[in-house]
């Protein structure tokens, strides 16, 4: 497939990039500082600005899908804007946790202890999701991962959920970017999750 990932320099974004090459993908790396893409056969880094819906579209025209890593630094109606004008309706977004519901049932970002200064981005998250639900004319796709995601080793392995949190024996949810990135590429080929929300730890 032909695969423009946004965001392409970042921790996610360069894992998802490497991932999906090493798979044969043909992958359009866009950043706006394209000299922090990682170099490695089948990645273009292309310059461009996520912000400009117009120019967005361009450079992700005939892709077969568009995966965001920009962890919702972009409106969702601009990044849906340059998808509709390219003519590209699958759309993989990756997100944060907080709207995961822990053991509890209720919503991590509703959880007392949850950290006031991480509020602002997480509810720029759930905000980006409930736009992407009130969508009925692209085939997106949510990931939520784990709680703490961490520079690491590819382990090659995750375990999957949907709403809720997945912790391991210890009450930990956390991935390494290295198999998020995994996680991602996996949803991008199976297409498990159409126009649904998906989440993985170890």
């Amino acid at each position: 497939m032909k695969i423009a990932v946004l965001g392409a320099s970042g921790h996610a974004g360069s894992e998802i990039a490497r991932e999906a090459a090493a798979r044969g993908h043909e992958v359009i790396a866009i950043a706006r500082h394209p000299e922090a893409i990682p170099a490695a056969a089948g990645i273009v880094p292309t310059k461009g600005d996520a912000s400009d819906a117009a120019q967005l579209a361009k450079l992700i025209a005939g892709s077969d899908a568009v995966i965001s890593a920009l962890h919702h630094t972009i409106k969702a109606e601009i990044l849906l804007a340059a998808l509709r004008e390219a003519g590209v309706t699958r759309f993989l977004v990756t997100g944060g946790a907080a709207s995961l519901k822990g053991a509890d049932g209720a919503r991590l970002i509703d959880n007392p202890e949850f950290p006031a200064d991480w509020k602002p981005a997480a509810l720029a998250g759930i905000a980006f999701l409930d736009d992407l639900k009130a969508t009925d004319d692209i085939d997106w796709t949510f990931f939520s991962p784990a709680m703490i995601i961490f520079e690491g080793e590819r382990q090659g392995h995750y375990r999957k959920g949907g709403d809720d949190l997945v912790v391991d024996a210890n009450g930990e949810s956390k991935i390494s970017f290295a198999d998020f990135a995994l996680a991602m590429v996996d949803e991008l080929e199976a297409h498990e999750h159409s126009r649904a929300r998906f989440t993985a730890a170890y």
